[in-house]
């Protein structure tokens, strides 16, 4: 397996586990945005503190701008993620946000001149179609009665798609960079930008809600991304679109499993179709390699 893949998926996978921690929280969406950017920054801080980086946190001429604009584009990101959640169970927001993978083929192709495998490029189409059939839209079209909100919700998840999509370009463009510090300044970034709104309306009530909100923090921000960027320097950008379908496969069994978001037959098929894709390009790249 390819040095990047582990800590790829991993990082994937625990943003996957994301919905628990939003659904115990119970705050608005930009005091989560907040808490996850403010939580984020100490543990990314204390990360880079350890491995004595904190010098590559000094804005450069050729990366400064770069890095702005990621970390503004993942903010605005995770607040229209957070804002879709009160109309859309985690799971399928979750789903929707990753449409990404095809921006990032096409975005990679464009900024990056990447050639596109084409192995990669049909398991992708492939995981897309599980990705719809999983997201229960083709069975629940106009969100079971919901629908100027439900498609709202959709709308703001596929933009914050494209939102990521651009930041994972980004990090593959600054990918010299030591894994920490584009995520160090995202936080950064969000925890400046955010923090008047829960100072005006309001702290939440001190308890249990403190601890998941601190986990949206240090566990789907600070360690996830640190592992996600850390995989993405020693991976190809079509492979990374790919192995990014693991996000909302384990999204979609979280929901299911622990927050009773029941998930028909045809969902099942969905998650399947993704995990089979996965498994189909990295058993072909794992022979390829070994030839």
């Amino acid at each position: 397996m390819a040095s990047g893949v582990l800590p790829f998926l991993l990082g994937n996978a625990l943003l996957g586990t994301i919905g628990v921690f939003v659904d115990n929280a119970r705050a608005d969406p930009l005091t989560e945005t907040w808490f996850r950017c403010a939580f984020g920054l100490a543990g990314m801080t204390a990360w880079l503190m350890l491995r004595r980086q904190m010098g590559y946190l000094r804005f450069m001429r050729a990366t400064g701008p770069w890095v702005l604009t990621a970390g503004s584009l993942m903010v605005l990101a995770w607040s229209l993620f957070f804002a879709a959640l009160d109309h859309l169970s985690a799971g399928v927001a979750i789903v929707l946000c990753n449409m990404q993978p095809m921006w990032v083929l096409l975005l990679g192709a464009l900024c990056l001149k990447e050639p596109i495998d084409k192995r990669r490029m049909v398991a992708a189409w492939a995981a897309m179609s599980g990705l719809v059939l999983a997201a229960g839209i083709v069975e629940h079209p106009a969100g079971n009665g919901d629908g100027a909100n439900y498609w709202l919700a959709v709308a703001l998840c596929l933009f914050a798609g494209v939102c990521m999509a651009c930041v994972t370009i980004i990090a593959r463009r600054l990918r010299g960079l030591p894994a920490g510090v584009l995520a160090w300044w995202q936080c950064a970034i969000g925890t400046l930008a955010v923090w008047v709104w829960p100072a005006q309306q309001g702290w939440p009530q001190w308890g249990a809600s403190w601890g998941w909100l601190a986990g949206l923090g240090i566990i789907h921000t600070g360690l996830a991304y640190t592992l996600m960027y850390s995989g993405m320097a020693h991976l190809k950008t079509d492979r990374i679109a790919l192995l990014q379908f693991t996000y909302p496969a384990v999204a979609l069994a979280i929901d299911w499993i622990f927050l009773d978001q029941r998930l028909s037959s045809l969902q099942l098929a969905g998650i399947a179709a993704m995990a089979a894709a996965i498994w189909f390009t990295e058993r072909a790249s794992r022979r390829g390699a070994g030839r």
